[in-house]
């Protein structure tokens, strides 16, 4: 069976004590920026211009008890869509921004046991780089595949440590947001009254600017004749949005209405914008909603009959036919006698 290779990477943790303290670390090694003479850095902050070329140096520190070889290379960063978190590109996948600029003196580094070797690297920005900001990391790669019981599992890990870049290049900059794809599901019991009742609010938040956001996001609902059912702040919004970059999150309701007929509106900001989207619902119960639709079909159906001139079979009703009547013959004018005058008796001889 063919194993699938999963790369586990450590670009976020922090140590707060030591001077090497601001280390991504996975526990058994770390990377981090060389640190400057007035104060260690927690990730490399950089900027330049278009064209211009900037150096700096690396550090990666081993805290086992045998040496250990990485491959060492420069990556674009990226939300995650399961969460928005912050990850890097692989290796083998194509690099666009400071993964294909940033080159370490050396691919390869082989750190002796509890010890740390320091490497620089050049990043060349092009001449046609795009303003605002170009997020990515220097990550060191432990090439080694490992994997637990090599009979049942299928699946090897590679585990790499990530240093964080955050380059902004010169030029306008642009914080742009937006609130896209909001929709709602109800979970209803089929009888009302009888069970909870809850939705789901999912959407889509997009950096449409070209710099790193840290939005804030709130959700209002409201029902029939603008009601508030609900209104708070969300707490599942990435704590940086990378630009260009989109994350489809969703947001429990508890305790949404059973019977209501309203919408819900999603705002979004961050420093320099805000942007709102709503859309609307109708909260109806299993049964309500059945039986409404049963309903209806049946009205459309009847509907339809008569325009159509006919009637459903289920609506006919049989009736009887009418024997037409026996034509009956005229009968013959009956001949009436004329009657006579009668004389008068005083004229009778």
């Amino acid at each position: 069976m063919r194993k699938l290779y999963v790369l586990v990477l450590s670009v976020f943790l922090l140590a707060l004590t030591t001077p090497a303290s601001y280390a991504a670390d996975n526990g058994s090694w770390s990377v981090y920026p060389v640190s400057t003479q007035i104060a260690a850095r927690p990730y490399f902050y950089l900027s330049a211009d278009p064209g211009q070329t900037l150096r700096d140096k690396v550090t990666v520190a081993n805290k086992t008890g045998a040496p250990l070889t990485f491959r060492l290379y420069a990556a674009d960063a990226y939300n995650t869509a399961r969460d928005g978190g912050f990850a890097v590109r692989t290796v083998k996948e194509r690099q666009l921004g400071v993964g294909a600029w940033a080159h370490p003196a050396r691919s390869r580094v082989t750190v002796p046991a509890h010890g740390s070797v320091t490497v620089p690297f050049t990043l060349r920005v092009p001449e046609k780089a795009e303003p605002g900001d170009h997020p990515g990391a220097l990550v060191a790669l432990d090439e080694r595949l490992e994997s637990g019981d090599a009979a049942t599992s299928s699946v090897a890990v590679q585990r790499a440590v990530g240093a964080r870049i955050y380059l902004r290049v010169g030029g306008p900059t642009v914080p742009a947001l937006a609130v896209e794809k909001v929709r709602i599901s109800h979970h209803q019991p089929l009888v009302p009254g009888l069970g909870e009742s809850g939705a789901t609010v999912s959407y889509t938040l997009h950096n449409t600017g070209n710099v790193t956001l840290n939005p804030k996001v709130r959700l209002r609902a409201e029902g029939l004749f603008g009601r508030t059912l609900l209104s708070r702040g969300l707490t599942k919004v990435p704590s940086e949005l990378l630009p260009g970059q989109r994350v489809r999150l969703t947001e429990p309701w508890r305790g949404a209405p059973q019977l209501d007929w309203g919408h819900v509106t999603l705002t979004a900001s961050a420093p320099g914008t805000r942007e709102s989207a709503s859309t609307s619902f109708v909260a109806l119960p299993w049964l309500m909603a059945v039986l409404a639709g049963a309903g209806i079909a049946a009205a459309v159906v009847v509907i339809r009959a008569r325009r159509g001139g006919t009637r459903p079979s289920w609506l006919r009703v049989r009736r009887g036919r009418a024997r037409p009547s026996v034509p009956v013959r005229a009968s013959r004018p009956v001949r009436t006698t004329p009657s006579r005058r009668r004389s008068s008796p005083s004229a009778r001889p």
